[in-house]
């Protein structure tokens, strides 16, 4: 188990998710963690799901007590947090924000160290089943980048990208649970529409796509390649897949990821 000594300025959900399963990943022990957020009810939530974590009462003593930095304020309060606590310590900490919109230059300026890593995680993180991006900040090392992979493995899976990837990142991963939960309710309404009750359509559509998406991975296969092996001529299976060409979900989710990643450089830029 590492003897890192992390901190966390905000201990919203994310937050955690992230503190949650580094412990539960035995990379790092519950009472290595500091954490600062004003609201009560946000650190009430976060020991629970961190036993051993510890509190401060200011962002300063948070940074101050760490030797890795997560950063997990909403994107508005980036700004004045980075200005309390820049320069409050003796050799910079490493900076990671899962700030979303947040660009590295920027975290650079308002935190006064180019130690910095941007990180998107999305939901799933929750139950252990993240996709993330990261970018590496100039000023980062190697080891500093290992480190995060590290740590982001044990709430999901990692990529590190080029920074001008993360808004795509943002795009797919971050905004994808959102289409994906719409895919399992249309699933279930048509499991309603056929007959089915309810609670066992909704059951057999979230099982459906988890057991598929598990097959994905376990199997290195690409997706279409599976769909062909429960393609049997003139079976049930071709004639639902006529049905999703002819209603363009294809196209539609193409472009919802397209229309989420356009408005993560939107927001960047404001």
């Amino acid at each position: 188990m590492s003897s890192l000594r992390l901190s966390f300025l905000g201990a919203g959900q994310m937050a955690r998710a992230l503190a949650g399963g580094f412990v539960r990943g035995g990379l790092i022990a519950g009472d290595a963690i500091i954490a600062h957020d004003p609201s009560a009810a946000a650190c009430e939530q976060f020991a629970a799901g961190v036993p051993g974590a510890r509190f401060v009462d200011s962002n300063r003593a948070a940074v101050q007590a760490a030797e890795l930095v997560i950063v997990a304020v909403k994107p508005a309060l980036v700004a004045p947090v980075g200005r309390e606590v820049a320069g409050c310590w003796d050799a910079a900490p490493l900076i990671v924000s899962v700030a979303a919109g947040i660009p590295l230059q920027r975290l650079q300026t308002e935190f006064g160290t180019r130690r910095v890593i941007r990180v998107m995680p999305n939901t799933p993180c929750l139950v252990g089943r993240g996709a993330c991006g990261y970018a590496v900040g100039e000023g980062a090392t190697a080891e500093d980048a290992q480190q995060v992979d590290r740590l982001l493995a044990t709430v999901g899976i990692a990529f590190e990208v080029d920074e001008s990837l993360l808004d795509a990142v943002t795009g797919l991963a971050g905004s994808g649970p959102a289409f994906v939960y719409t895919v399992i309710e249309a699933l279930s309404d048509g499991g309603v529409r056929m007959g089915l009750p309810r609670p066992i359509a909704t059951a057999l559509a979230a099982q459906t796509v988890r057991g598929a998406a598990e097959m994905v991975q376990a199997e290195g296969q690409h997706p279409a390649v599976l769909r062909e092996r429960v393609t049997s001529p003139a079976g049930t299976t071709i004639s639902g897949m006529q049905a999703l060409e002819q209603q363009g979900l294809r196209a539609a989710l193409m472009a919802a990821v397209e229309a989420a990643t356009r408005r993560s450089v939107e927001l960047a830029g404001q």
